[in-house]
């Protein structure tokens, strides 16, 4: 594939809810172009763009996928994403690098959850857009009713362009409302028809309506229309592609497809109407990477997009974020999994640098004397966590190399390991975003891996104030071992612990000081009650003795160490559990069901807050009610509503769970004996 001028480039995303039809709408622009021969079909995972194994096996697009197309001596480089809410990483790095969003919507279903999310970042960008109301050959297909849920879901000027011919099983083509032509569609290709005469009167209301959006984007039109200037076929599409590329009108193009049916027309709008990149000349090196693919071919890939200058193969670079530099050996246009060398990639393009050393998702790469940093992409904070484990005893070496690998291709999962429960911890989007990284980490890395639900990082303390007394006393041949102590524990609120001393008359010498707190911290270690830390406590030596030979530092910290757990069991023991802040932002018709929800979860509401058409449920909530809300949240808002969380405090479990958790964390303890 040549290099193109940034004015003959389109850099567009192609964005949708799962199963609107994004990849066969791609598959079918590839096939307009003469790239492919026949149509793949997503069903038989044989499109170009769902190349990855994952995708073919579950039908759905979980990578986004570079698809760059040659049409009307232009370059449309057509990212294809992901439609399900587990996989918004990959649209969000999508939409920070293109100019403008084809938005796919089913005839059929309407708006879906997706698309309104989507819609959402869409409209944080100002980005340009367009909706193709897709499978309007479909069953129950209806171009009217979808458009009114446009209208009612956004706040946009919508602008039909097209309206079909015929709906459902009686799609046959459509009505070019600014060239006021008709066609309908053989294989692919349009046949000019003359606008059905049962349209007509719809065509010249939506005519209408169209030529008022498009003078609303320049203002000498907008004199002339007010004026009832007529406004000529030239001066209608000037102010249509005024009102695309600065995001005030949104055009509506509707077909199908599967069935290749007014795709070309689409590709011809996007041609046309959608802005090419804006490329300052003479302003140095920019790019930036926003997707990183780790390979098992061609290695560790970075996708980027160039901003100013020209990325040049075998040249040195520097990654501002990272303050390295970076080798660039091959530069790659890529279509899916098939790839061509470029020996450079000018700005305004997209293409792939290869096994580059430090870069990722993120990154800005320039010249080290003109350091640029471009604004970065804005991913959301994974909170679905499961504990990880290999099923093979030997792999963990071999499972943290290939967590690592997916962790710098996967912006949207942590790995975090718990100090409390000597856990390891995957931390994703959700379930099915997980079920998908075990099964690479199988498939790619020959890693197996046992997943379960973390553990609740529980703590103990004291209620009551004890005085207790230790004493480790033992002989054998030559010197014995003797320490003896008198401790006072005190409950330390709003503190993990503190140690004192109120020796007089040297009762315990001041070298055997550090000894006893070694003891008692290391006796807090372990908990009385089910073996979690005990936190919260005040260790006092008030007295003790000692021997001039036998006692040792070692003696005075196991007498310390069993003073701590006599009093401990006597200073009416708890259980604490850890209390999360949580924030879940939902639509307002949620906000019931989430309060409910936080209420059989023994939460506390704290306050509600508006936050532009949701609202913002504040909540203290236990961490062992949290670990599957990511599911739960799902269920009650249909992927509207989102969530964050973070550490509170430690506070006691009520009596009734407490018994419970006691109980498992002692049959746990004996099945390791």
């Amino acid at each position: 594939m040549k290099n193109y001028p940034s004015a003959q480039i389109r850099n567009i995303a192609v964005v949708a809810h799962g199963g609107a039809g994004k990849t066969s709408l791609v598959e079918a622009m590839l096939f307009n172009t003469g790239v492919l021969s026949r149509l793949g079909r997503v069903e038989d995972g044989t499109t170009t763009a769902d190349y990855h194994p994952e995708e073919a096996s579950r039908q759905m697009t979980i990578h986004t996928s570079l698809v760059p197309c040659e049409w009307k001596n232009c370059k449309l480089n057509v990212l294809d994403t992901p439609g399900y809410a587990d996989f918004i990483s990959e649209v969000r790095g999508a939409l920070r690098v293109v100019d403008g969003a084809v938005f796919v919507v089913s005839a059929v279903d309407g708006v879906e959850v997706q698309t309104d999310i989507i819609w959402d970042i869409a409209d944080h960008a100002s980005l340009p857009r367009l909706v193709f109301i897709n499978k309007m050959d479909r069953e129950n297909a209806n171009f009217f009713k979808v458009l009114d849920e446009l209208k009612e879901s956004f706040a946009a000027n919508f602008a039909p362009i097209q309206l079909p011919i015929g709906q459902a099983l009686d799609f046959q083509g459509v009505v070019d409302i600014v060239e006021q032509k008709a066609y309908r569609f053989e294989n692919g290709k349009a046949v000019p028809v003359d606008i059905p005469s049962d349209l007509a009167d719809t065509v010249a209301e939506y005519r209408e309506k169209l030529v008022e959006a498009a003078v609303e984007a320049d203002d000498e039109l907008m004199m002339k229309y007010l004026e009832g200037e007529e406004l000529s076929l030239d001066e209608v599409k000037l102010g249509l592609a005024k009102g695309v590329q600065s995001a005030k009108v949104v055009p509506i193009l509707c077909g199908s497809a599967t069935k290749n049916m007014a795709v070309s027309s689409l590709m011809d709008f996007l041609v046309e109407n959608f802005p090419a990149p804006v490329v300052e000349e003479g302003k140095p090196l920019a790019a930036l990477v926003f997707k990183t693919l780790a390979d098992p071919y061609v290695g560790k890939m970075n996708f980027v997009r160039v901003y100013s200058g020209t990325l040049k193969s075998d040249s040195n670079v520097y990654n501002a974020r990272k303050d390295k530099m970076e080798k660039i050996g091959q530069i790659l246009y890529v279509r899916g999994k098939t790839s061509t060398q470029t020996p450079t990639l000018p700005a305004g393009d997209i293409g792939v640098l290869v096994k580059l050393q430090d870069t990722g998702t993120g990154d800005t790469l320039c010249e080290k004397d003109k350091v640029v940093e471009l604004e970065g992409i804005q991913f959301p904070e994974p909170t679905f966590m499961v504990a990880i484990t290999p099923k093979s005893k030997g792999d963990e070496d071999k499972l943290g190399n290939a967590i690592s690998k997916i962790l710098e291709e996967d912006p949207a999962i942590r790995l975090r390991k718990s100090v409390e429960t000597k856990e390891t911890l995957l931390i994703g989007m959700g379930e099915m975003h997980l079920d998908i990284i075990m099964e690479r980490l199988k498939r790619r890395y020959g890693v197996d891996v046992l997943t379960d639900t973390p553990k609740v990082p529980y703590r103990e303390t004291i209620r009551t104030q004890v005085q207790v007394e230790g004493k480790h006393k033992k002989q054998t041949g030559g010197h014995g071992q003797y320490g003896h102590v008198w401790l006072r524990l005190e409950p330390l609120p709003d503190k993990e612990f503190e140690f004192t001393e109120e020796i007089f008359g040297g009762a315990v010498p001041r070298n055997y000081f550090p000894a006893v707190e070694k003891g008692i911290r290391e006796a807090m270690a372990e908990g009385v009650l089910a073996g979690y830390p005990v936190t919260g406590v005040k260790a006092v030596l008030y007295d003790g003795s000692y021997h001039p030979v036998d006692s040792s530092e070692i003696a005075f910290k196991i007498a310390a160490a069993q003073a701590f757990k006599k009093g401990a069991l006597q200073a009416k023991p708890v259980l604490l559990e850890p209390i999360m802040e949580v924030e879940v932002t939902v639509p307002e018709s949620f906000m019931g069901d989430i309060i409910s929800d936080f209420n059989t979860k023994r939460g506390r509401i704290l306050g509600m807050d508006p936050a532009g058409k949701n609202t913002k449920v504040r909540a203290h909530v236990p961490l062992a009610e949290m670990y599957r809300y990511a599911i739960d949240l799902k269920s009650m808002t249909q992927g509207r509503g989102s969530f964050k969380m973070e550490f509170y405090s430690y506070e006691e479990v009520p009596a009734r769970l407490a018994e419970d958790v006691i109980k498992k964390a002692k049959a746990a303890a004996e099945a390791e004996k």
